[in-house]
């Protein structure tokens, strides 16, 4: 290929994680400073549907976001999109004193309380009754329960990072539009065919119009489908069942509560799995994440009606089945696998497109180090992958963990052994009383889930000895004087509210 020459890249799918990835490819390939160019196109089938599980993402769609130039008032109004903070998981333990915990996304003044929480985690681990429960030591937990938006604060040292909730059908089209206006070319088809070349290459997208359609980069945003990394170049799927048993989901929306707007998601503990609670200004979103194994499809859909007291609703639901794993190789040959097509991490701790983005920014950055070329596939096939078992422990975590023991789908995941040697390390540091920090710091992989992660979700579940086990304490942190504090701080904060209002009368003022 001439140096020159603009690369052309191809992606089949829209959805949430095309649009994603064209909008990223435009981006950093936009010819600027001499830089090289692409020509984007994105190939959508009219016929097929976005399943949009999980309405929630990480911090990271935040730089994703600003990274684009699209401010919050250009789409949180168009996707009905609410702020987040964290999440509330409620049920998982059973234990006294531990039924719910935040995981919270980090801030401005962790420094200030995160060590204060390890000390104390170590302390109640080794027998000593100190406070260790992790809602009373981080601002989200906090603004969670004051329900404040995570914005408006500025040279307070307040800073707060955070996600979103959203409607994943209007995501999409919101960066299609985007995209569109930066000059990425797309063509609403259906794709029939996968040529496939003698050296394992696509050759060519046949079309149902007859188009033979051409590029240098394939990228795959086929679903769980995965028309060209798994149908036609026969890349491996990995499944997780043997340690992630849920596979199956039943959605379904309840009306939005504008007087009790949350900032955070939901995660509710269930016979067989658990429930989510996503806010919406437009709607609340609701869905039980279920194994097939403990619990068909009905049950599922009546257990969920019971939850929302909409048993007897004519409301319709929708029933999803979940393909979890990944791909052996992400890139394989020319092509990419992202979104559904790549892998799918059951919407516990809302990482899908946080995946998308990683994958697509680093192949950007391994194919630009490569010259161009497929020089770096390896390493960066190891990078992700690596981020996807990373991601996988922390949530399977959530399951071997369990302090319930009232079904036979919790009493199973508790006894599972099939834990990676990475997670089996990390469990073994918190219940011989190591060094937890330390740990994650040896294993490097603080930049999937950080310390204070492991440790909410561990101290969470009340994953300490029997209080009847514990030895007084000599004096430690005021708790008290820092739960004040900190929920003096959220006040702060406008209220969530308040705040996608005035965000609105911008938009439309605009």
């Amino acid at each position: 290929m001439p140096a020159e020459a603009p690369v052309r890249i191809v992606v089949l799918g829209g959805g949430t994680a095309g649009w994603m990835a064209a909008n990223l490819f435009a981006k950093r390939w936009n010819g600027a400073a001499g830089g090289r160019r692409a020509v984007v196109t994105v190939i959508e089938s009219p016929d097929i549907g976005i399943i949009g599980v999980g309405e929630g993402s990480t911090p990271q769609l935040k730089a994703f976001f600003d990274d684009l130039g699209l401010a919050e008032r250009d789409w949180m109004p168009r996707c009905n999109a609410t702020y987040k903070v964290g999440i509330a998981f409620h049920g998982w333990s059973a234990r006294p004193g531990y039924e719910s915990y935040f995981h919270p996304f980090p801030t401005g003044v962790d420094d200030q309380s995160a060590d204060a929480f390890f000390t104390n985690c170590a302390a109640r681990r080794g027998g000593f009754a100190l406070e260790a429960h992790p809602d009373k030591f981080f601002l989200p937990a906090a603004l969670a329960r004051e329900k404040r938006a995570p914005t408006g604060i500025i040279g307070t040292g307040l800073a707060v990072s955070y996600g979103y909730h959203f409607d994943a059908h209007l995501v999409g089209a919101v960066l299609r539009d985007h995209a569109v206006a930066q000059g990425v070319r797309h063509l609403p088809l259906n794709v029939t065919r996968v040529d496939v070349s003698k050296t394992g290459d696509v050759a060519a997208l046949v079309t149902e119009d007859g188009q033979h359609i051409t590029a240098d980069i394939f990228v795959d945003s086929s679903g769980f489908r995965g028309v060209i990394a798994q149908q036609a170049l026969g890349e491996p799927f990995l499944p997780f069942a043997e340690n992630l048993f849920n596979d199956s989901a039943v959605v379904m929306p309840t009306p939005a509560d504008p007087k009790c707007l949350n900032v955070h998601t939901k995660s509710t503990a269930m016979s067989a799995g658990w429930c989510w609670d996503i806010p919406l200004t437009s709607r609340t979103g609701n869905g039980y994440v279920y194994s097939s194994r403990y619990l068909d499809a009905d049950a599922a859909e009546t257990e969920l009606r019971q939850h929302l007291g909409m048993l007897d609703s004519d409301v319709a639901v929708r029933h999803l089945t979940m393909k979890v794993g990944r791909l052996a190789r992400s890139w394989t040959g020319n092509c990419l696998a992202v979104g559904l097509s790549q892998g799918f991490i059951e919407p516990l701790e809302a990482t899908a497109l946080h995946i998308v983005q990683a994958t697509v920014e680093g192949f950007i950055d391994a194919y630009d180090r490569g010259g161009f070329t497929p020089q770096h596939r390896d390493a960066f096939n190891q990078m992700i992958a690596a981020r996807y078992e990373g991601i996988r422990d922390y949530i399977v975590c959530h399951y071997r963990v369990n302090q319930r023991r009232d079904s036979d789908y919790w009493r199973d995941n508790a006894a599972n052994t099939a834990l990676s040697p990475s997670l089996k390390s990390l469990l073994t540091s918190w219940f011989s009383g190591g060094d937890l920090v330390a740990e994650v710091q040896r294993q490097n992989i603080g930049r999937y889930y950080s310390a204070i992660s492991w440790h909410c979700l561990l101290a969470g579940y009340g994953s300490f000895p029997d209080d009847n086990r514990l030895r007084a304490a000599v004096a430690g942190m005021d708790i008290a004087l820092l739960a004040r504090m900190l929920t003096g701080r959220a006040k702060d904060f406008p209220r969530h509210g308040d705040a996608l209002r005035a965000m609105m009368t911008t938009s439309l003022a605009q």
